[in-house]
């Protein structure tokens, strides 16, 4: 009796599959197919029980038999139950629900092997066709599913966010101008190290959308769809990317379009795009790299192609003005600028090698190593450059009063920036020899210093008044001495420089006094003999001779202190110190005369007009050198 119920049991559930297979006209006749395989298995079954002798071990071997057929056709009729039901889901599409889209699939492609492995049914190839064919729909709705979502949701970030997104150091001023956020204000000091800053990565795609487009790839991958994917990707966020960049400000420039521009423009420009370098390598690059990995987690060819495909237009439009500001006519004032871009270049290597570091994207990591090179290279032929311009410069700014020379200024100031970049250029000199940066660096700044010097010997030479040759050199040399001692460059030029150029700011000084007021000094003795010597006070020289020593002395003290207090001494601590210098020579002589021969004079008829000046009256007029007063307000 069991026997007999368990075979009408199987029956009726076959016969209730047929009537829902008809709702499914796709699949129907396949199946029924299948399942008719079993009625006539179980048709043979009943046959065999039948004679009325049967022995105990056949009855036993029946149902062994009868179990088996029973258990293969629950299981077939479990697969076809979820066939249909994962065909429903797909054909729904995965919009809705794309959790259970995704199990339909995995369910079909189980049902696929299940029945692959079943050849010996009847029409299961009919199965495994349309089974596949639905697998083909399921993950073309897939690719338009993972373009929807990540069309949707792949926006340009718009500049305020990003720049929300960096340290506050490094966030553009508060007046809101762009040409504001990458310059450097060469007369602070270094900005601090940038190791310890945070930065914060963008958003770029909301976090849970990242885990659906993971699960949407890996079904594509898995269906052999990698190309159609990755053009997707690529195409989508690259865009993307690039829309980002030039929100920002970034522009694809030219070495023509770097020529054309004046150079506050292109200086501006320069400061934003060092910005920009580091906004687009620290957050953006770094955002894409990330929702990378998560998005092809797992499959790492893909992962890398992605990545290097989407960043590298954006890579080659940022360093393309790079390499335009590297290879565009060097001069002087660009050196800053060149060591600004070596500066973030270097800065932005560990990140980049890093980012960068997959087969796939060789060529924009070299791309950017090679910038950093081309701008160390052209940094070190501007250094050269500006040598070459300062020894020949040919300046015709007079400066009639002998004071620093703009040239003098200009130099010095160029060396104080220079040492802003020590490490940076110690980085540099390295580039090109990696043995000791440190005196390539001492080098450079000797061969500037003597470049300029050899040019106000030049300067010098213009000037008709010896002394006032004598006077712009002391000056110019002491601005030198005195600029590098209050600097890192005495480092480097050591004591030894600063002591052999104070030596020669003493020897102009001396041969000024020389010049200036030797002749003078010679009125103030008589027939070779010093005023200050004793004896009588009329040892056989005659009134007319000290009346004409008189008059000479007004007359050439007259004529110096015209000329010379129109002359100017800058510095306060050396125009004090060269006064007091004349007036150690020239008070004590001029008292002793006066007290020697003032007699002869003062009996005479009309002193005062031998006997002008008194030796106060004389100091009086030496405080009044070097002031750079004109004769008119002398007068006044």
């Amino acid at each position: 009796m069991g026997i007999h119920q368990t075979m009408d049991s199987l029956r009726e559930r076959s016969s209730f599959v047929k009537e829902s297979l008809h709702k499914s006209q796709t699949i129907t006749d396949n199946m029924v197919s299948i399942l008719g395989s079993f009625d006539h298995r179980l048709s043979a079954l009943e046959t065999a029980m039948r004679p009325t002798q049967i022995k105990t071990h056949s009855i036993r071997s029946a149902h062994d038999n009868i179990d088996k057929t029973l258990k293969a056709a629950e299981v077939i009729l479990t697969q076809f139950d979820q066939t249909r039901k994962a065909e429903a889901k797909i054909l729904r599409g995965p919009h809705e629900d794309l959790e259970s889209y995704l199990e339909a699939i995995d369910q079909l492609r189980a049902n696929v092997r299940f029945f692959s492995s079943k050849k010996s049914f009847k029409s299961s190839d009919g199965i495994i066709n349309h089974a596949n064919s639905l697998l083909a729909k399921a993950i073309s709705k897939l690719e338009d599913e993972f373009r929807h979502l990540l069309t949707n949701y792949s926006k340009p970030v718009e500049p305020d966010r990003l720049f929300d997104c960096l340290p506050n150091s490094l966030r553009p001023s508060t007046s809101g101008k762009q040409s504001d956020v990458g310059s450097k204000n060469h007369s602070e000091s270094k900005k601090p190290s940038l190791e310890t800053v945070t930065f914060t990565l963008p958003t770029l795609i909301p976090p849970r959308v990242i885990p659906l487009l993971h699960d949407l790839a890996q079904q594509m991958v898995q269906a052999g769809h990698q190309q159609q994917l990755f053009r997707i990707y690529r195409d989508t966020r690259g865009a993307v990317l690039e829309q980002s960049l030039r929100k920002l400000g970034v522009e694809r420039l030219s070495k023509d379009d770097v020529q054309k521009m004046q150079w506050e423009v292109l200086e501006a420009k320069i400061g934003n795009w060092i910005h920009y370098m580091r906004i687009a390598v620290k957050l953006l690059f770094s955002g894409e790299k990330k929702i990378c990995d998560q998005i092809f987690d797992g499959v790492e060819s893909l992962k890398t192609q992605c990545f290097a495909e989407v960043t590298a237009s954006s890579v080659a439009m940022l360093l393309s003005f790079g390499e335009a500001i590297a290879k565009s006519k060097r001069s002087p004032e660009k050196l800053f600028v060149l060591l600004d871009m070596y500066e973030i270049m270097r800065e932005l290597q560990p990140e980049i090698e890093t980012l960068f570091e997959s087969k796939a994207c060789t060529e924009m990591r070299e791309a950017a190593m090679s910038l950093a090179k081309r701008l160390a290279q052209t940094a070190q032929e501007t250094f050269v450059d500006f040598e070459e311009a300062v020894e020949k410069d040919a300046t015709k700014t007079a400066v009639l009063d002998g004071t620093v020379h703009p040239l003098t200024s200009y130099v010095i100031n160029y060396v104080k920036f220079l040492y802003d970049y020590q490490s940076t250029l110690k980085q540099l000199f390295q580039e090109f020899d990696p043995n000791d940066p440190e005196s390539q660096l001492a080098s450079v700044t000797t061969r500037i210093m003597q470049a300029l010097q050899n040019n106000l010997d030049g300067k010098s030479k213009q000037y008709k008044d010896p002394a006032l040759t004598q006077l712009f050199l002391m000056n110019n040399i002491h601005y030198i001495v005195r600029s590098v001692r209050r600097s890192e460059a005495k480092d480097m030029l050591g004591d030894d420089w600063v002591q052999i150029h104070r030596r020669i700011v003493q020897q102009h000084a001396n041969q000024y006094k020389r010049i200036s007021w030797a002749k003078i000094l010679q009125c103030l003795t008589v027939q070779g003999t010093n005023s200050s010597g004793g004896g009588d006070s009329n040892s056989g020289v005659s009134r007319a001779t000290i009346k004409d020593r008189f008059k000479t002395f007004n007359i050439q003290i007259e004529e110096l202190h015209q000329r010379q207090s129109q002359w100017t001494i800058p510095d306060s601590e050396l125009r004090e110190s060269l006064r007091l210098a004349v007036a150690e020579v020239l008070l004590p002589a001029y008292r002793s005369f006066l007290k020697r021969f003032g007699p002869m004079i003062e009996n005479g008829k009309n002193p005062t007009k031998y006997i002008r000046y008194s030796p106060e009256n004389l100091e009086q007029m030496l405080g009044e050198f070097f002031e750079s007063k004109t004769w008119t307000e002398q007068k006044r």
